[in-house]
């Protein structure tokens, strides 16, 4: 599903994912239309901006989810502040990316977010991460705490075992370990924590 106000640019990312094999269930322009929508049309994937007359993105991806708890929420936003990312990540956007992004980008995030990986702006990686061994906190190896910040830059497995010369298996292995310690169940989780601790 899309929700953007902009109508040129929503026909035109419907029309793009429609080529690439997508099957766009709902192009709507408004947050409250998105919420009366979403239970018919069953997204998998909502493309969500930002910025809607209606209502704020950030409660759009609450309330879809609230709808949808499977639902991935790729935000496609004109703005790269901070606040709005940690904001749309807090509410539990599976990604963010900016709309100066490129077609072969967007298509590429758009099947990332599909398969749950938590898709950055390159420009964005920067905002994270800080510290993770907080006082008290959960202990991670330095390892597992290298993983961590790869994975919360938006890298995929096979990037993060190319980049650390590692087997797929082994960062497959360190990102299960770090969930386990973190008592989260998949990635979208993790990289909200990271953003989090990025921040605090």
């Amino acid at each position: 599903m899309v929700v953007d106000d902009h109508p040129m640019w929503r026909d035109g990312v419907a029309r793009d994912l429609g080529e690439a094999g997508y099957h766009v269930t709902a192009a709507v322009g408004e947050g409250e239309q998105a919420l009366r929508v979403a239970p018919a049309a069953r997204p998998d994937v909502v493309v969500l901006d930002l910025q809607l007359p209606d209502l704020p993105g950030v409660a759009v991806i609450r309330g879809l989810r609230d709808i949808l708890p499977d639902v991935r929420i790729l935000m496609l936003s004109a703005s790269g502040e901070q606040r709005d990312v940690l904001d749309a990540v807090k509410a539990g956007a599976t990604g963010y990316l900016v709309k100066s992004a490129g077609r072969q980008e967007f298509l590429d995030a758009v099947r990332r977010t599909a398969e749950g990986e938590p898709i950055f702006t390159s420009g964005l990686a920067g905002l994270v991460l800080g510290e993770y061994r907080k006082p008290g906190g959960p202990r991670l190896t330095e390892r597992e705490t290298e993983v961590l910040r790869l994975v919360a830059k938006g890298l995929s497995y096979k990037q993060i075992a190319e980049r650390l010369v590692l087997s797929h298996r082994t960062v497959q292995n360190h990102v299960q370990n770090t969930l386990g310690k973190l008592q989260m169940h998949n990635r979208a989780e993790l990289v909200r924590y990271a953003i989090e601790q990025g921040f605090s």
